[in-house]
């Protein structure tokens, strides 16, 4: 995979697993809607997808004026976004909307971003352990920001 394509589906994966777990998160606390939480996931991973794909084709076409560079990098991004953005819905139908769908697409997203920060050290050769880590914390504060987050809209508006 080339470094377009590379950065590309990086973005793409993180931003993926971070922008619809939190929204997930938010939207369940809040609203305990079912139909807001597949809507949020669906949109995500429409929406949020073409807007992340854009702002990688803009920011790839500042750097260089190689088309093949700047398509592969926003392409990747559009796939691997909508792709994984997607595949968050699969732990509702397998666990029902509950707490357990949230808690297994939890998991499955730290997994996704622990899986490929490992792989990043190991391509790097950088300590796969502190590597990991920093993206984890990372990510466990967007989960649980927008916990308290989705807690407070609820008890506002809801």
């Amino acid at each position: 995979m080339n470094g377009a394509y590379k950065s590309g589906f990086s973005f793409g994966l993180v931003s993926g697993v971070i922008t619809t777990l939190g929204l997930m998160i938010g939207l369940f606390y809040s609203t305990r809607s079912e139909l807001a939480v597949i809507g949020g996931i669906l949109t995500i991973a429409i929406a949020d997808a073409f807007s992340d794909s854009l702002g990688m084709h803009v920011s790839t076409e500042s750097r260089t004026t190689k088309k093949k560079l700047i398509w592969g990098a926003t392409i990747s991004t559009f796939a691997a976004k909508f792709f994984f953005a997607l595949t968050f819905i699969i732990p509702i139908l397998l666990f029902g909307f509950s707490p357990n769908a949230i808690y297994a697409s939890i998991v499955w997203g730290l997994s996704l971003i622990g899986f490929f920060s490992y792989k990043i050290a190991k391509d790097q050769k950088e300590d796969p352990v502190h590597v990991v880590s920093e993206h984890l914390i990372i990510a466990t504060l967007v989960i649980t920001t927008t916990y308290y987050v989705g807690q407070i809209i609820g008890g506002f508006f809801v």
